[in-house]
Formats: structure tokens, C-alpha cells, sequence
């Protein structure tokens, strides 16, 4: 006999990220966004990520662990400039990681990768003292705000339902 499935098994959770929106310049100035999956509750996203020439991320660290997918383009950590991230690279970051992400100025292409991490990632600024936190929810807002702010069409990221009592989601 089959389990029984607590989502509807008629339906997939897929989107075509070539038809769903990229959010331009949303964190940083030449950082583009496209959200695939985010969940709160779980405390794990996963984006498409183009990173223009030029970018550079504040120091960073990573609460839990990311799986990284370098598609296009090239990269680096400011603190490992002898190991380029290039078109086709996967880089697993550890929990407990940090680093500064940086992509050249003189790269001739975008730079297209796509992440998924568990936890969140603490932000310094150059002095070393912290400066925010970047999680699934704050992304959330983050998408929102621009999307009302500039008038975008909707996300279409996939999340799951929020917590709740047993007794509530029975009625």
C-alpha cells in the first residue's frame, strides 16, 4: 500500500526559470535575482544568481551550508584568488565558511550561478562589524519591496506552507 501524501501528487512544484522574472539590481547594484525556492520555516533558498562584472559582496558567514553552481562567467573569494570559480564549477561551502565574493571587473560575460543554502549569511561591513542578515525570509521581503517599489510582475518561487498547529489545518 502507498503512504499517504500530505501535498497534492497531481501537481508538480516547478517553475521554467526562463519564463519567470529576475529581479534586476535587487541587493547590490549589478546583482540580479531570480528566487527559485525560498522557505522560512526551513531556513533554506535557492536563487539564480547574475552577477555583472565588478560585483563585490560584503564579507560574509554562513550559518549552514551551500551548494554552489557556477554556470557562466567567472569568479573568486577575495581570500582565495588562486582557486577562480568558472563555468561549470560546483563549490560546497561548510557551515561556519567566510568569505568575500568577488567577481572580476574585467570579465567579459555575466557571471549566471545558482545556489541553494540552508541558513542564513551574516554581513560585514569593511571594518569587520556586522552589518545584516541575508535568509529566506529577508530575501522574501527583499523581492516584495522591489517588486512594489518599481511595479514588477509577481515571484513565481516555490515556498512551503508556515507552521501551524495540527488542529488548525484540519478545519
Amino acid at each position: 500500500m502507498l503512504p499517504v501524501t500530505v501535498q497534492d501528487n497531481d501537481t508538480l512544484l516547478t517553475i521554467n526559470s526562463n519564463d519567470a522574472p529576475v529581479y534586476k539590481d535587487i541587493l547590490v547594484p549589478g546583482l540580479d535575482v531570480q528566487p527559485l525556492y525560498l522557505d522560512p520555516t526551513k531556513g533554506i533558498w535557492a536563487l539564480r544568481v547574475f552577477f555583472h562584472p565588478g560585483v563585490k559582496l560584503p564579507t560574509h558567514y554562513h550559518t549552514g551550508s551551500v551548494h554552489f553552481w557556477t554556470l557562466s562567467g567567472r569568479w573568486n573569494y577575495v581570500e582565495h584568488p588562486d582557486q577562480p570559480q568558472t563555468a561549470g564549477s560546483y563549490l560546497f561551502e561548510p557551515g561556519g565558511s567566510i568569505h568575500t565574493f568577488s567577481v572580476p571587473e574585467d570579465n567579459t560575460e555575466v557571471t549566471e550561478t545558482v545556489m541553494i543554502v540552508e541558513g542564513a549569511n551574516v554581513n560585514f561591513d569593511d571594518n569587520g562589524e556586522y552589518h545584516s542578515i541575508l535568509d529566506a525570509s529577508s530575501i522574501m521581503l527583499l523581492i516584495e519591496e522591489c517588486i512594489k517599489e518599481r511595479g514588477l510582475d509577481p515571484s513565481s518561487y516555490i515556498t512551503t506552507a508556515s507552521a501551524n498547529h495540527a488542529d488548525k489545518m484540519s478545519r
